[in-house]
């Protein structure tokens, strides 16, 4: 049994690492405290929800359409909304209470559009695969297998490419980086984009196996920032650590005690770290000058 919840966290802390991603992409390299995270989760889950039942997609089909609908939902926000306040030089506090006006216009748009209710995808029973006294079911699998997949063509892409490189020169200078003549604005636009997609596939594929309601964004925004936290702000690998971390404790809370505890855990691993260790398990102290 006890071998069961750590494998359940390792599956959610797969899940958790991949919106941790979404988040750090666009903190790390333009500190925009990017509160619409939560409503871009919520948005690909609905479009996925959307594409296979109402337009009656095949799944997979399903997943693509929510995956590029949310990147190009994602770039917008940063061409309408962060785009001409950084052209403005507005400050960081500006643009975060804009991010927390496009969650509330997204939320209660897509409410408005679905109902309040909780949507399910699919309700057949699911195949399990059994190995010895460990049950995994078949959207189990699935999350762990397409979750490592897009992980590790992440960590490809970003190390081995020269934008790789240059995401990394902007999330430590980007005045530096645009005066050594970088195009900022087509490095954020990628960025941007990549989160969105990051966001998307943890949102489908937690949707297809519990269903989602218009509400389920907050609660993955405050595990994405926990996680990117206890990893170590500005590494986006060090999202995986503290996602993996953080889906493991959550799963030994609930073994433990319930899982009504599991917010509990959270907020006292976040403290924990702000207070001993606020670099993170892989971060850096740094001195202001």
């Amino acid at each position: 049994m006890f071998l069961q919840f750590i494998i359940n966290g390792i599956i959610t802390g797969v899940l958790y690492s991949l919106s941790a991603i979404g988040f750090a992409l666009v903190y790390n390299t333009t500190r925009i405290f990017h509160i619409a995270v939560a409503a871009l989760y919520v948005a690909g889950a609905y479009i996925f929800y959307f594409a296979f039942h109402t337009l009656e997609f095949p799944l997979w089909a399903a997943g693509i359409l929510a995956l590029l609908f949310t990147a190009i939902l994602s770039i917008l926000t940063e061409i309408s909304v962060y785009r001409p306040l950084y052209r403005k030089k507005s400050s960081l506090n500006t643009a975060m209470i804009a991010s927390i006006g496009i969650m509330t216009i997204l939320i209660n748009g897509i409410a408005l559009l679905f109902g309040n209710e909780t949507k399910v995808l699919d309700n057949s029973i699911q195949q399990v695969f059994t190995f010895g006294e460990i049950i995994v079911t078949l959207p189990q699998m699935g999350q762990a297998i397409i979750g490592i997949i897009l992980i590790a063509a992440l960590f490809a892409f970003l190390g081995f490419s020269n934008f790789g490189l240059e995401v990394r020169a902007l999330c430590n200078d980007a005045a530096l980086f645009e005066i050594s003549g970088f195009n900022v604005k087509t490095t954020r636009l990628i960025v941007f984009a990549l989160s969105g997609v990051f966001l998307a596939a943890g949102s489908c594929l937690t949707a297809y196996d519990i269903g989602m309601d218009p509400h389920i964004g907050m609660p993955v925004l405050i595990n994405a920032m926990v996680a990117m936290i206890i990893g170590g702000t500005g590494r986006i690998r060090a999202c995986i650590v503290g996602g993996l971390l953080l889906g493991i404790l959550q799963a030994l809370v609930v073994f433990q005690f319930s899982a009504n505890w599991q917010n509990a855990i959270t907020f006292l691993v976040l403290l924990l770290f702000l207070f001993f260790k606020p670099q993170g398990i892989f971060g850096s102290k740094k001195r202001l000058v």
